[in-house]
């Protein structure tokens, strides 16, 4: 039995089959305030418990956009992005790590291999000094 390359895409069964939890995705205000579809989309571990961990965009944003996730991007329930473009349906049934794109001269999604989806940057400090840690963050018995 050959054993299959890393690199080798999954039946969908295995990539379908985490727990699904919450309903919203974050999707660009683009989508919304210009009318532009989605074009890009991919999932990530979900932040809290209504979130499935998709984030939706047109393709449209700029660095500096994207840069401003509070200004610029809305929660939306999966089940309204699938009734405003149904080729999103069979889509958001994939798991985390997830990525897919469509160009504006397609109408068909494409999988994308080698995005590096964003995670959040979270700033922690670690230390094994008892002293420092007791003076910062002021522990008392």
């Amino acid at each position: 039995m050959k054993t299959p390359d890393i690199d080798t895409p999954t039946s969908k069964e295995n990539e379908t089959n985490q727990t699904k939890n919450g309903f919203l995705a974050l999707v660009s205000k683009m989508t919304f305030d210009e009318k532009l579809p989605i074009r890009f989309m991919f999932k990530t571990v979900p932040e809290h418990l209504n979130d499935t961990g998709w984030r939706m965009y047109t393709g449209y944003e700029s660095e500096e956009y994207l840069e401003n996730e509070l200004a610029n991007m809305v929660p939306v329930p999966v089940e309204k992005m699938c009734r405003i473009d149904s080729s999103l349906t069979d889509l958001v049934t994939y798991n985390a790590g997830t990525v897919w794109e469509r160009t504006p001269e397609s109408d068909g999604w494409q999988r994308v291999y080698d995005f590096k989806i964003p995670a959040a940057n979270v700033d922690v400090g670690i230390t094994n000094d008892i002293d420092r840690f007791n003076t910062e963050f002021k522990i008392d018995d």
